[in-house]
């Protein structure tokens, strides 16, 4: 739901932005403006209307509710399985700074005795080396998304000269359902591979590593800037070097031109003019444009809007794909991130981990990007609108330099959290070979992962080899020790508790299902 919401939004925001922002007050078949018209304002107050009504209403359920809850619950009701099947190799240690022994909270005591205790708390979660990875990591994941997807819709604007209606409604029927799909599908495949903590870790590392390949090819895909008069080109066929570029040129001097709005026409000779007033057009119907001096002053016409750039379609189509797999792909890490989040934090602290998990992703995952982002976009501006002699918004931008700087800053921030990927994986690593070496008595460091084959057989391979199939809660387990070039087979019965490692010994060692 917290992706199908923004969902729903850019699309009802893609209506919203065809309606006129006073339709309620003036009679809109009076306007000289379409939705296409770069001055056209849409009804941006619809939203927030919506949006009230609905948190009014949904807050009526809340009545509901008891006055209040029972605070200890009924062991009738209680599960006998665990929500999610663990190893002892991922259950915390005190080395990980997680606490040793359960929290009990005297319920005797004041709210203010309970809250001292956060610190304490919170202190034991932050000193655990996987639980600040994992969440950092997150935080960078989620920054992605919250600085990218903010100004994806003014980016495809800029890069393909779409409308604004027309961007929020593409992003609303593309990219933000293949993330939906992309969030299911990481879930499926945690629970049908049956993943560890290592599993989750490193099917989040791939992910990340194809969601930022998409991102670097997100580089080659856009469009240029193009040639625009007075800003990235000179006027006319003057190509002297060291000429100043500047909007008012001596053929729409007398024009009394405005750079409080930008409402760019494309030229008859292939050059974009910031509005038909600096072309030195001198009628309303876009003709005998003084400006168009490389073309017979009877062709010297314009059309409203930017000239189209070559190819520009073609990478358009094909940003859309990628963006869509992009989306899916990259959606899929959030899931193994819980997962490893729940594993790798004692019981008692398990919801506190996640409050300190989402307030976290707030804090450094929604505020900071979008300025980051936002400030990255201003600096690559070329014209700045002005009114009453103040600077407004920005008019033109490089698209090239926009391109590289906004996929740039998503590509280092999901690198940063390959890193941080990394760290948790080699964190969990090298609590799976202590626990190999205590249970062991130093018999092997190897790597272990247990997996299983069709036959829902487990199987390792170490110092001793071993088999086994399973079958209700038992597992039945064959084993082979290897004596130089002789091999001696055994087999065992041992009991499997559900999200519980068995480690079952025999007269020549151990063995784990």
């Amino acid at each position: 739901m917290l992706v199908f919401g923004p969902a729903c939004g850019f699309i009802l925001g893609s209506f919203c932005t065809k309606i006129y922002v006073d339709a309620v007050f003036i009679d809109t078949s009076v306007l000289e403006i379409t939705p296409d018209d770069p001055r056209w304002i849409g009804a941006w107050w619809v939203g927030f209307l919506l949006c009230g009504a609905l948190l009014f209403f949904s807050s009526l359920l809340m009545f509901g509710f008891p006055q209040s809850l029972s605070p200890h619950p009924d062991p009738t009701v209680e599960s006998e399985q665990a929500m999610l099947p663990e190893r002892d190799y991922e259950r915390p240690k005190p080395s990980n700074g997680v606490l040793r022994y359960p929290l009990e909270v005297d319920n005797s005591t004041s709210c203010f005795q309970q809250l001292r205790v956060i610190p304490k708390v919170t202190k034991h979660l932050l000193s655990n080396p996987v639980f600040t990875c994992i969440v950092l990591a997150a935080c960078m994941e989620i920054a992605v998304v919250a600085g990218f997807a903010a100004f994806l819709g003014k980016y495809l604007e800029q890069q393909f000269n779409l409308t604004t209606s027309s961007a929020n409604q593409l992003l609303g029927m593309t990219a933000i359902p293949c993330a939906c799909l992309g969030i299911f599908l990481g879930g499926l495949l945690v629970k049908k591979l049956s993943l560890s903590a290592l599993g989750a870790i490193r099917m989040a590392m791939l992910v990340n590593l194809v969601s930022t390949a998409c991102y670097v090819s997100f580089l080659f895909l856009g469009c240029d800037t193009g040639p625009v008069a007075g800003v990235t080109v000179p006027y006319g066929n003057d190509s002297a070097l060291g000429v100043a570029l500047d909007p008012y040129s001596p053929c729409n001097n007398n024009c009394e031109c405005q750079t409080d709005s930008f409402t760019p026409v494309c030229g008859a000779d292939g050059i974009t003019y910031l509005s038909a007033c600096f072309a030195g057009c001198n009628s309303t119907n876009l003709t005998g444009c003084a400006c168009l001096t490389s073309v017979p002053s009877e062709n010297a016409t314009v059309v409203p809007g930017k000239c189209p750039s070559p190819g520009c379609q073609e990478a358009f189509l094909t940003f859309l794909c990628v963006m869509c797999v992009c989306s899916m792909i990259g959606a899929m890490a959030q899931t193994p991130s819980v997962i490893i989040l729940i594993r790798t934090v004692s019981p008692e602290l398990k919801s506190y981990a996640l409050g300190v998990l989402f307030l976290l992703l707030r804090l450094l995952g929604f505020i900071p990007p979008p300025l980051i982002f936002g400030a990255g976009i201003d600096s690559t501006c070329l014209f700045w609108s002005t009114f009453c002699g103040e600077q407004g918004a920005c008019a033109l931008y490089d698209n090239v330099v926009y391109r590289y700087l906004y996929v740039s800053i998503a590509i280092a921030l999901k690198s940063f959290a390959f890193i941080l990927y990394t760290t948790t994986w080699q964190c969990l690593r090298k609590n799976y070979k202590r626990y190999i070496k205590n249970h062991e008595g130093g018999l092997s460091t190897s790597e272990f992962f247990p997996d299983r084959n069709q036959n829902n057989e487990i199987y390792g391979i170490m110092h001793l080899t071993f088999f086994g199939s399973k079958a209700g809660n038992a597992i039945r387990c064959w084993w082979q020790s290897f004596e130089g070039s002789n091999v001696v087979s055994r087999n065992a019965i041992s009991s499997k508790q559900q999200g519980m490692m068995v480690v079952a010994s025999s007269a020549n060692g151990h063995f784990w299902t």
